[in-house]
């Protein structure tokens, strides 16, 4: 997130929200995304689905899932058109922005409204309400990356900010709302396969040997695997070996068939876990982990905000730390490593990480900080952090337009499979159900698969509200029940990817986004028949 969870909810007059249902995913900032209208902000809502704060928005653009590139070049279309753009930004803080200029101008909201399947008028008018707010946030999440285009629809968000001059101010900004907690510190900490920690590049010059000189030892300079291309590799044989750590892809993962056979072509798996999840039970060896609760450390929230998390509780059982796990692997493997304290680890990567330089535990826990943790960047001891980026310039100097052209899904309705499927979360379970599904409240509210499909489509299969339904798709076919309305459009159905009694992921599709590898979770085609 380039802005704060507060500034974007209390300080902006207007709210673009796409691809993101945060009264359910994310009910925090949810509800204080309902109350910033309550105080008379404006919101667009760009979603598929009629999700519950669609209620409250001034305009709701349904759009076909899977075109939300043709949805934010049109809008650009629009801010050039009507000239709702901010020249002088553009002109002191961008590059590259008559190419942009050019490739927008196919994009008419007529064209557009055909793509999506939305209505011209409202596109125009959406247009006007985000340019002309002075202050004017851009909220996404899943809706907008789980797509083989995700990656270009981020670009294509970044560039309709950059066209009003929205970045470096406050309640504005590009805003990607976290799945879970720590999955921006996994990020942060080099979890990509391309970087080490605070994004440092592995074949940028300097930057191998200096974590080559920190840790006393030579590198591979090649850059890894992304976890998604892993799965194709375990059944060639050429990743023989696997360690997980705290995830579910039996569960979470697209094309549920593929996943188990890559893993069982494994020589050797194990994994560290909480509980017996789908994965753990394919593993050969499972590792106990501990819970949040049992240790000390940091969590990196949706906002770069770095805060402390202290052990609350002490547990019979031969648990370890994590990072106990992990060292004792590298010494057993013949790297001998000391074994950190958490608040020394934190120092090491303060140590090696420039946007990290100013953070440690004593820091953390210190009256100056008072609990509300800091944000990188935060570059040095005296540093106070930073709430809001890009403020004045952008970390690569200039801002750069990335022409992106809308491309259909990988996997579009035909006349076998002729409704496309899209995926979600709902508010009373969280990801795999590992945790809240052994709460049986929960379960008594919200505890079975179901699938929401148009009336439309309902009546013309002869199904009812309530009724039992097969769902299939070219990888797969699971029962579920049928929830009949008008949330999704006709040809279009959304499903929970929560419930192993109808996984949506055994019918979702493995096609990759060309850049971060996330799989189109968002849009597949399925056949739905009466059970």
């Amino acid at each position: 997130m380039t802005n704060t969870i507060y500034d974007i909810t209390h300080e902006s007059d207007a709210i673009l929200l796409v691809g993101s249902n945060p009264e359910h995913a994310h009910p925090v900032i949810g509800m204080q995304v309902r109350q910033a209208v309550q105080r008379g902000a404006k919101l667009i809502v760009v979603d598929p689905r009629d999700i519950d704060l669609c209620k409250d928005a001034d305009i709701h653009l349904k759009l076909k899932p899977g075109t939300n590139v043709a949805f934010a070049n049109g809008m650009m279309h629009i801010f050039i058109e009507e000239d709702l753009i901010d020249h002088k930004f553009i002109e002191d803080r961008t590059e590259n922005f008559e190419a942009m200029k050019e490739m927008v101008k196919d994009y008419t909201p007529e064209k557009v409204a055909e793509i999506c399947q939305i209505d011209a008028d409202m596109l125009r008018e959406a247009a006007r309400i985000y340019a002309k707010a002075d202050r004017a946030p851009i909220m996404y999440c899943l809706g907008v990356t789980e797509h083989h285009t995700g990656t270009e629809g981020v670009m294509s968000l970044s560039n309709m900010a950059m066209m009003v001059g929205k970045l470096g101010k406050p309640g504005c900004g590009v805003n990607p709302i976290r799945g879970q907690n720590n999955v921006q510190g996994a990020c942060d900490m080099g979890a990509s396969p391309n970087q080490f920690s605070g994004y440092q590049n592995i074949d940028k010059p300097g930057v191998l040997e200096k974590f080559e000189k920190a840790w006393d030892t030579k590198l591979n300079p090649n850059i890894g695997i992304k976890a998604t291309d892993c799965f194709p590799k375990m059944i060639s044989g050429d990743i023989k070996g696997l360690f997980i750590f705290g995830e579910d892809p039996v569960r979470t993962d697209p094309n549920t068939h593929h996943v188990i056979k890559s893993l069982e072509s494994l020589d050797f798996f194990a994994i560290d876990e909480l509980f017996m999840t789908e994965t753990a039970k394919l593993a050969d060896v499972i590792l106990p982990g501990r819970s949040y609760a049992e240790k000390e450390g940091t969590f990196s929230n949706t906002e770069r905000r770095v805060q402390r998390v202290r052990k609350a509780v002490e547990i019979e059982g031969d648990t370890k730390p994590d990072t106990w796990i992990f060292t004792e692997i590298m010494r057993r493997m013949g790297y001998p490593q000391p074994h950190l304290t958490p608040a020394q680890i934190m120092d090491e990567i303060a140590s090696v990480t420039p946007s990290f330089a100013g953070i440690s535990h004593e820091r953390l826990d210190s009256e100056e900080v008072n609990g509300q943790g800091l944000q990188w960047p935060c570059t040095s001891k005296d540093h106070p952090g930073t709430p809001i980026m890009h403020v004045g310039k952008f970390s690569r100097g200039l801002g750069w337009f990335y022409p992106a052209k809308y491309v259909p899904s990988a996997e579009l309705p035909d006349e076998e499979y002729p409704i496309i499927l899209m995926t979600g979360r709902i508010l009373y379970h969280y990801t795999t159900r590992a945790m809240t599904g052994k709460t049986p409240e929960l379960m008594e509210i919200e505890g079975k698969s179901f699938i929401e499909m148009n009336i439309v489509d309902a009546d013309k299969l002869g199904i009812k509200n309530g009724d039992k339904v097969r769902v299939s798709s070219r990888r797969g076919s699971i029962e579920s029940t049928a929830r009949v309305g008008t949330k999704t459009s006709p040809g279009e159905s959304w499903m929970p990817f929560h419930f192993p009694d109808g996984n949506a992921n055994w019918l979702t599709n493995a096609a990759l986004d060309k850049y971060a590898r996330i799989p189109e979770y968002k849009v597949c085609a399925i056949k739905i028949e009466k059970a």
